[in-house]
């Protein structure tokens, strides 16, 4: 009986659109944190929606790791006027990719779904 693909399979390194999925859930935790801001938060609520929308693109798409920097430089050109922001939040996503690959202790922490204080929604 095979493993499934998972984080759990130690012999290869994730799939960008597994740790895509996983980072999700830290976006959920940035909501949270964002909610009990006393300042105006739009440009967190802005920044946080292409996140979301680039991470929900990446884990249906699941590039190849090797194709995956490419992957991200194809939606941000694709973005046309707002492709500021999506190359932002896409230059953020790859660092966290490669966070993940690179860090033990990162990458347990998306496994477990990302726990924080911060996701409770609490304001």
């Amino acid at each position: 009986m095979q493993p499934p693909p998972s984080s759990t399979n130690l012999h290869q390194p994730p799939r960008p659109g597994e740790v895509c999925r996983e980072l999700l859930a830290a976006v959920e935790a940035s909501e949270g944190r964002r909610k009990r801001r006393k300042r105006d938060t739009t440009p967190d609520v802005i920044g946080l929606a292409i996140k979301r929308d680039l991470l929900d693109r990446a884990v249906a798409a699941d590039p190849d790791a090797d194709e995956f920097e490419a992957w991200l430089l194809e939606q941000c050109a694709a973005a046309g006027p707002a492709e500021g922001g999506m190359r932002a939040m896409a230059l953020s996503i790859f660092e966290e990719w490669r966070l993940a690959l690179g860090a033990g202790s990162f990458r347990d922490w998306l496994v477990q779904g990302a726990p924080s204080d911060d996701a409770s929604g609490e304001t």
